[in-house]
């Protein structure tokens, strides 16, 4: 059965309907799966080595995004120079190499460039099974590199390649979606509160 399955006579309804998804997909999120992604986020942060983030449409959206919590939400009080890079946001190489070689390659081009043996790279795809997030996935798997996924659905490809998948149990985007952006939030917040002095905590808005 998928989210909607009838259709709906008003978005209250329809929202509700909704919001109970999002509770059930929340729900759904191993703890333990968390909590292995910020351990390795957080030792790539205290020593130097980037993570790389990638991912399309909605979750290239994501990908964006994550720069600015992780690195400057992440920065303030504390002592962490997080080094973030999405592959996703430069449209003129992400263009060049689709015309030039193919879309499949946008992501493995850039990261085949720039990954070293210590970084990480954060895959983010509902399906799992974007061909052009799989091969960036298996090149830093079989280099060396850290992989973080986050999916929906069955999980697809990139939820076997990865070190630790983050799988988000629903079959709507838009609440897989909501709960990635969320995730993001989540292990944003979560190693910068780790890292701040503990009077500073109340004091801050995060």
């Amino acid at each position: 059965m998928t989210f909607p399955d009838q259709k709906f006579p008003d978005i209250a309804a329809y929202s509700d309907a909704y919001f109970d998804q999002l509770k059930a997909a929340a729900k759904s999120v191993e703890r333990t799966k968390l909590a292995a992604a910020a351990a390795i986020l957080e030792k790539a942060y205290g020593q130097g080595a980037t993570l790389y983030v990638c991912g399309n449409g909605g979750s290239a959206a994501i990908s964006n995004h994550l720069i600015c919590d992780h690195l400057k939400l992440i920065r303030t009080d504390t002592d962490m120079l997080p080094r973030v890079v999405s592959l996703s946001t430069n449209i003129e190489t992400i263009t060049a190499i689709a015309n030039d070689i193919s879309y499949d390659d946008v992501f493995v081009y850039q990261i085949e460039s720039l990954g070293q043996k210590d970084d990480v790279l954060m895959t983010i795809s509902s399906s799992g099974d974007s061909e052009n997030v799989v091969r960036a996935a298996t090149w830093a798997r079989d280099k060396g590199l850290s992989v973080v996924s986050l999916t929906g659905f069955e999980g697809g490809r990139t939820a076997k390649l990865a070190d630790v998948n983050i799988h988000v149990g629903s079959d709507n985007y838009g609440v897989i979606e909501d709960i990635h952006q969320s995730l993001m939030h989540i292990l944003a917040q979560f190693i910068r509160q780790k890292q701040m002095a503990e009077d500073l905590i109340q004091q801050r808005k995060f």
